[in-house]
């Protein structure tokens, strides 16, 4: 299985990459796991000019970092979006490349994408509501997606379900 995780936090070493560390090292080998670090990548925000889907044919008119993005899009078959919680939402990075999914995943997501999960951090319990709302109205409920779990940081056992459910797939 090819697996995307987008990391939209700004620290390396934080409890979003310990979050994917653990992820990483429960997945079965045969598992082919790429991670994007957003906030290192220069991706802007979605212009709203419909370009993609009038005269783009799905492509965005915008040419940056978000490209890479796109080609691994392709045949990705689990997305996992892994963010801290700024405002009871994911970070403005992985803000910016969720709107920019537009070209790519509307009205419909490549049939490979089938599965989606959130890592999700943050200093204070119950603040992920917007981020919760989110993955479940567009990747659950429009996209159709198979829901692997949100993961919070305040579950007294969240790495071990993390590599539980790595370790499942």
């Amino acid at each position: 299985m090819k697996i995307l995780i987008l990391n939209g936090s700004p620290r390396p070493d934080g409890n979003t990459a310990a979050m994917i560390r653990t992820f990483q090292n429960a997945v079965k080998p045969e598992h082919e796991v790429n991670v994007i670090r957003v906030c290192r990548k220069n991706i802007r925000g979605c212009l709203a000019c419909e370009y993609c889907h009038n005269q783009g044919n799905g492509e965005c008119i915008q040419k940056d970092d978000m490209q890479e993005i796109y080609a691994l899009l392709k045949d990705t078959e689990m997305l996992i979006l892994a963010s801290p919680i700024y405002y009871h939402g994911i970070s403005g990075q992985l803000k910016c490349v969720i709107d920019r999914f537009y070209s790519a995943l509307y009205p419909k997501a490549p049939e490979c994408l089938k599965k989606t999960a959130m890592f999700l951090s943050s200093g204070d319990p119950d603040m992920e509501a917007g981020a919760k709302f989110s993955y479940e109205g567009d990747f659950l409920g429009y996209l159709g997606l198979e829901g692997m779990g949100i993961y919070t940081n305040h579950d007294p056992d969240y790495m071990k379900n993390i590599a539980e459910m790595a370790a499942s797939l």
